[in-house]
Protein backbone atom coordinates (compact mmCIF):
# COMPACT_ATOMS: atom_id res chain seq x y z
CA UNK A 1 0.00 0.00 0.00
CA UNK A 2 1.30 3.45 -0.87
CA UNK A 3 0.61 6.82 0.76
CA UNK A 4 1.25 10.04 -1.14
CA UNK A 5 0.43 13.72 -1.13
CA UNK A 6 -1.29 15.55 -3.96
CA UNK A 7 -0.89 19.31 -4.29
CA UNK A 8 -4.17 21.06 -4.99
CA UNK A 9 -3.79 24.60 -6.24
CA UNK A 10 -1.06 26.79 -4.84
CA UNK A 11 -1.50 26.27 -1.14
CA UNK A 12 -3.27 23.01 -0.33
CA UNK A 13 -2.34 19.33 -0.12
CA UNK A 14 -4.41 16.15 0.03
CA UNK A 15 -3.00 12.98 1.57
CA UNK A 16 -4.17 9.79 -0.11
CA UNK A 17 -3.65 6.05 0.24
CA UNK A 18 -3.76 3.37 -2.46
CA UNK A 19 -3.69 -0.42 -2.17
CA UNK A 20 -2.86 -0.73 -5.87
CA UNK A 21 -4.16 -3.46 -8.14
CA UNK A 22 -4.48 -4.69 -11.69
CA UNK A 23 -5.77 -2.47 -14.48
CA UNK A 24 -8.90 -4.65 -14.73
CA UNK A 25 -9.75 -4.37 -11.02
CA UNK A 26 -12.66 -2.34 -9.76
CA UNK A 27 -11.46 0.74 -7.87
CA UNK A 28 -13.39 1.65 -4.73
CA UNK A 29 -12.76 5.07 -3.23
CA UNK A 30 -13.24 4.80 0.53
CA UNK A 31 -14.46 7.85 2.47
CA UNK A 32 -13.40 7.66 6.09
CA UNK A 33 -15.42 8.30 9.24
CA UNK A 34 -15.06 11.00 11.88
CA UNK A 35 -12.40 11.26 13.17
CA UNK A 36 -10.12 9.00 11.13
CA UNK A 37 -6.88 9.44 9.19
CA UNK A 38 -8.08 8.14 5.84
CA UNK A 39 -5.65 5.22 5.99
CA UNK A 40 -7.02 1.96 4.61
CA UNK A 41 -6.96 -0.14 7.76
CA UNK A 42 -6.39 -3.88 7.70
CA UNK A 43 -9.99 -5.21 7.68
CA UNK A 44 -10.81 -2.98 4.69
CA UNK A 45 -7.61 -3.77 2.82
CA UNK A 46 -8.03 -7.50 3.40
CA UNK A 47 -11.67 -7.55 2.26
CA UNK A 48 -10.73 -5.60 -0.87
CA UNK A 49 -7.73 -7.81 -1.67
CA UNK A 50 -9.83 -10.98 -1.36
CA UNK A 51 -12.06 -9.61 -4.14
CA UNK A 52 -9.33 -8.17 -6.39
CA UNK A 53 -10.55 -4.65 -5.60
CA UNK A 54 -8.24 -1.65 -5.64
CA UNK A 55 -9.05 0.65 -2.74
CA UNK A 56 -8.11 4.33 -2.63
CA UNK A 57 -8.80 6.74 0.22
CA UNK A 58 -7.92 10.35 1.00
CA UNK A 59 -7.85 12.33 4.22
CA UNK A 60 -10.36 15.14 4.33
CA UNK A 61 -9.11 18.68 5.00
CA UNK A 62 -7.59 19.20 8.49
CA UNK A 63 -6.97 15.48 8.95
CA UNK A 64 -3.36 14.16 8.95
CA UNK A 65 -1.54 15.19 5.78
CA UNK A 66 -4.37 17.24 4.27
CA UNK A 67 -4.45 21.03 4.49
CA UNK A 68 -7.37 22.88 6.09
CA UNK A 69 -10.10 24.20 3.82
CA UNK A 70 -12.03 26.83 5.81
CA UNK A 71 -15.79 26.69 5.31
CA UNK A 72 -15.62 23.42 3.42
CA UNK A 73 -18.82 21.67 2.41
CA UNK A 74 -19.38 17.96 1.94
CA UNK A 75 -19.12 18.57 -1.82
CA UNK A 76 -15.74 20.32 -1.38
CA UNK A 77 -14.23 17.28 0.35
CA UNK A 78 -15.79 14.88 -2.16
CA UNK A 79 -14.21 16.90 -4.96
CA UNK A 80 -10.79 16.13 -3.46
CA UNK A 81 -11.45 12.42 -3.89
CA UNK A 82 -12.29 13.03 -7.55
CA UNK A 83 -9.05 15.00 -7.95
CA UNK A 84 -7.14 12.03 -6.55
CA UNK A 85 -8.89 9.73 -9.04
CA UNK A 86 -7.90 12.11 -11.85
CA UNK A 87 -4.29 12.13 -10.64
CA UNK A 88 -4.21 8.32 -10.60
CA UNK A 89 -5.80 8.06 -14.05
CA UNK A 90 -8.90 6.31 -12.71
CA UNK A 91 -11.88 6.97 -14.97
CA UNK A 92 -14.70 4.96 -13.39
CA UNK A 93 -14.92 3.85 -9.78
CA UNK A 94 -17.27 2.97 -6.95
CA UNK A 95 -17.59 4.94 -3.71
CA UNK A 96 -17.89 3.41 -0.27
CA UNK A 97 -17.99 4.82 3.24
CA UNK A 98 -18.84 4.39 6.88
CA UNK A 99 -20.38 6.87 9.31
CA UNK A 100 -19.31 10.44 8.50
CA UNK A 101 -17.81 9.30 5.23
CA UNK A 102 -21.29 8.46 3.94
CA UNK A 103 -22.23 12.00 2.87
CA UNK A 104 -18.95 12.33 0.98
CA UNK A 105 -19.41 9.07 -0.93
CA UNK A 106 -22.91 10.17 -1.95
CA UNK A 107 -21.65 13.63 -2.93
CA UNK A 108 -18.92 12.02 -5.01
CA UNK A 109 -21.60 10.23 -7.04
CA UNK A 110 -23.58 13.45 -7.47
CA UNK A 111 -20.50 15.37 -8.64
CA UNK A 112 -19.31 12.70 -11.07
CA UNK A 113 -22.46 10.89 -12.32
CA UNK A 114 -20.72 9.50 -15.40
CA UNK A 115 -17.82 8.08 -13.40
CA UNK A 116 -19.23 6.65 -10.15
CA UNK A 117 -20.74 3.26 -10.96
CA UNK A 118 -22.14 2.45 -7.50
CA UNK A 119 -22.14 3.64 -3.88
CA UNK A 120 -22.32 1.76 -0.58
CA UNK A 121 -22.64 3.46 2.81
CA UNK A 122 -22.61 1.87 6.24
CA UNK A 123 -24.10 3.81 9.18
CA UNK A 124 -23.98 6.97 7.07
CA UNK A 125 -25.39 10.22 8.37
CA UNK A 126 -28.26 11.91 6.51
CA UNK A 127 -28.42 15.59 5.55
CA UNK A 128 -29.84 17.76 8.29
CA UNK A 129 -33.60 17.94 7.82
CA UNK A 130 -36.78 18.60 9.75
CA UNK A 131 -38.56 15.74 7.96
CA UNK A 132 -37.86 13.61 11.05
CA UNK A 133 -36.32 14.13 14.49
CA UNK A 134 -32.75 14.18 13.25
CA UNK A 135 -31.12 13.95 16.70
CA UNK A 136 -33.47 11.34 18.19
CA UNK A 137 -31.67 8.17 19.26
CA UNK A 138 -28.18 9.73 19.34
CA UNK A 139 -26.45 8.98 22.64
CA UNK A 140 -24.29 12.09 22.40
CA UNK A 141 -25.61 14.70 19.94
CA UNK A 142 -23.90 17.69 21.61
CA UNK A 143 -21.31 18.27 18.91
CA UNK A 144 -23.82 18.24 16.09
CA UNK A 145 -26.24 20.44 18.01
CA UNK A 146 -23.42 22.93 18.59
CA UNK A 147 -22.60 22.84 14.87
CA UNK A 148 -26.09 24.18 14.16
CA UNK A 149 -24.91 27.48 15.65
CA UNK A 150 -21.81 27.60 13.44
CA UNK A 151 -18.15 26.69 13.57
CA UNK A 152 -17.24 28.96 16.47
CA UNK A 153 -19.83 27.35 18.72
CA UNK A 154 -18.76 23.86 17.58
CA UNK A 155 -15.15 24.74 18.40
CA UNK A 156 -16.15 25.94 21.89
CA UNK A 157 -17.95 22.65 22.45
CA UNK A 158 -14.82 20.72 21.40
CA UNK A 159 -12.95 22.23 24.34
CA UNK A 160 -15.20 20.42 26.83
CA UNK A 161 -16.33 17.44 24.77
CA UNK A 162 -15.74 13.94 26.15
CA UNK A 163 -16.53 10.66 24.45
CA UNK A 164 -19.71 9.05 25.74
CA UNK A 165 -19.06 5.31 26.05
CA UNK A 166 -22.78 4.57 25.82
CA UNK A 167 -22.57 5.61 22.15
CA UNK A 168 -21.37 2.07 21.44
CA UNK A 169 -23.26 -1.13 22.14
CA UNK A 170 -21.74 -4.29 23.58
CA UNK A 171 -21.43 -5.64 20.04
CA UNK A 172 -19.62 -2.45 19.01
CA UNK A 173 -17.12 -2.81 21.84
CA UNK A 174 -16.58 -6.46 20.95
CA UNK A 175 -15.86 -5.49 17.32
CA UNK A 176 -13.35 -2.86 18.48
CA UNK A 177 -11.66 -5.42 20.71
CA UNK A 178 -11.53 -7.93 17.87
CA UNK A 179 -11.49 -7.68 14.10
CA UNK A 180 -11.92 -3.90 14.01
CA UNK A 181 -9.34 -2.99 16.67
CA UNK A 182 -7.39 -1.00 14.05
CA UNK A 183 -10.36 1.38 13.76
CA UNK A 184 -9.99 2.60 17.33
CA UNK A 185 -6.26 3.18 16.92
CA UNK A 186 -6.84 5.05 13.68
CA UNK A 187 -9.49 7.27 15.30
CA UNK A 188 -6.99 8.27 17.98
CA UNK A 189 -4.41 9.07 15.32
CA UNK A 190 -6.99 11.02 13.34
CA UNK A 191 -7.67 13.33 16.28
CA UNK A 192 -4.12 13.49 17.63
CA UNK A 193 -3.37 16.75 15.83
CA UNK A 194 -6.41 18.51 17.26
CA UNK A 195 -10.16 18.64 16.73
CA UNK A 196 -10.30 20.76 13.56
CA UNK A 197 -11.10 17.87 11.22
CA UNK A 198 -13.98 16.68 13.40
CA UNK A 199 -15.25 20.22 13.94
CA UNK A 200 -15.31 20.93 10.20
CA UNK A 201 -16.94 17.56 9.51
CA UNK A 202 -19.79 18.28 11.94
CA UNK A 203 -20.39 21.74 10.50
CA UNK A 204 -20.41 20.30 6.98
CA UNK A 205 -22.94 17.60 7.92
CA UNK A 206 -25.33 20.16 9.36
CA UNK A 207 -24.91 22.71 6.54
CA UNK A 208 -26.21 22.15 2.99
CA UNK A 209 -24.03 19.50 1.40
CA UNK A 210 -23.64 21.30 -1.91
CA UNK A 211 -25.22 18.50 -3.96
CA UNK A 212 -28.74 17.22 -4.60
CA UNK A 213 -29.63 13.69 -3.52
CA UNK A 214 -31.96 13.54 -6.50
CA UNK A 215 -28.91 14.03 -8.72
CA UNK A 216 -27.34 10.72 -7.69
CA UNK A 217 -27.70 8.46 -10.73
CA UNK A 218 -25.63 5.54 -9.45
CA UNK A 219 -27.24 2.70 -7.50
CA UNK A 220 -26.75 3.12 -3.74
CA UNK A 221 -26.72 0.51 -0.98
CA UNK A 222 -27.59 2.01 2.41
CA UNK A 223 -26.57 -0.32 5.25
CA UNK A 224 -27.81 0.48 8.73
CA UNK A 225 -27.83 -1.09 12.18
CA UNK A 226 -30.99 -0.98 14.28
CA UNK A 227 -29.10 -0.37 17.54
CA UNK A 228 -26.84 2.41 16.26
CA UNK A 229 -26.56 5.14 18.92
CA UNK A 230 -24.28 7.40 16.87
CA UNK A 231 -26.22 7.56 13.59
CA UNK A 232 -29.68 6.15 14.33
CA UNK A 233 -31.55 3.94 11.91
CA UNK A 234 -33.94 6.76 11.01
CA UNK A 235 -31.09 8.40 9.09
CA UNK A 236 -30.58 5.36 6.89
CA UNK A 237 -34.27 4.85 6.22
CA UNK A 238 -34.81 8.50 5.29
CA UNK A 239 -31.69 8.61 3.15
CA UNK A 240 -32.65 5.48 1.21
CA UNK A 241 -36.05 7.01 0.54
CA UNK A 242 -34.51 10.14 -0.96
CA UNK A 243 -31.98 8.48 -3.26
CA UNK A 244 -33.33 7.26 -6.61
CA UNK A 245 -33.18 3.47 -6.79
CA UNK A 246 -31.47 3.01 -3.43
CA UNK A 247 -31.51 -0.31 -1.57
CA UNK A 248 -31.82 -0.39 2.21
CA UNK A 249 -30.07 -3.20 4.07
CA UNK A 250 -31.20 -3.24 7.70
CA UNK A 251 -29.44 -5.19 10.43
CA UNK A 252 -31.62 -4.82 13.56
CA UNK A 253 -29.07 -6.05 16.11
CA UNK A 254 -26.04 -4.06 14.93
CA UNK A 255 -24.63 -0.82 16.27
CA UNK A 256 -22.32 1.78 14.79
CA UNK A 257 -19.20 -0.39 14.70
CA UNK A 258 -20.58 -3.92 14.53
CA UNK A 259 -22.35 -2.99 11.27
CA UNK A 260 -18.89 -3.03 9.67
CA UNK A 261 -19.21 -6.82 9.57
CA UNK A 262 -21.23 -6.07 6.42
CA UNK A 263 -18.18 -4.62 4.61
CA UNK A 264 -17.56 -7.85 2.62
CA UNK A 265 -21.23 -8.02 1.56
CA UNK A 266 -21.16 -4.35 0.56
CA UNK A 267 -18.05 -4.93 -1.55
CA UNK A 268 -19.75 -7.87 -3.26
CA UNK A 269 -22.75 -5.62 -3.97
CA UNK A 270 -20.46 -2.99 -5.50
CA UNK A 271 -18.84 -5.61 -7.74
CA UNK A 272 -22.24 -6.81 -8.98
CA UNK A 273 -23.46 -3.28 -9.57
CA UNK A 274 -20.28 -2.37 -11.46
CA UNK A 275 -20.67 -5.41 -13.73
CA UNK A 276 -24.31 -4.55 -14.41
CA UNK A 277 -23.40 -0.97 -15.33
CA UNK A 278 -21.14 -2.06 -18.20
Amino acid sequence: MSSRTLRVGADRTVRFHDTGGSASALTVIWHHGTPQTGQIIEPLAAAAAERNIRMVSCARPSYPGSSPLPGRTVADSAADAIRVADFLGIDQFAAMAASGGGPHAIACAALAPNRVVAVATLAGIAPYTRDFDWFAGMASPGGLRAALAGRAERARYAAVDEFDETSFTDRDWAALAGSWSALGADAQEGSAGGPDGQIDDDVAYIAPWGVSLAGVAAPVLVVQGGRDRVVPATHGRWLAGQLPGAEFLFRPDDGHISILAEVPAALEWLLRSARESR
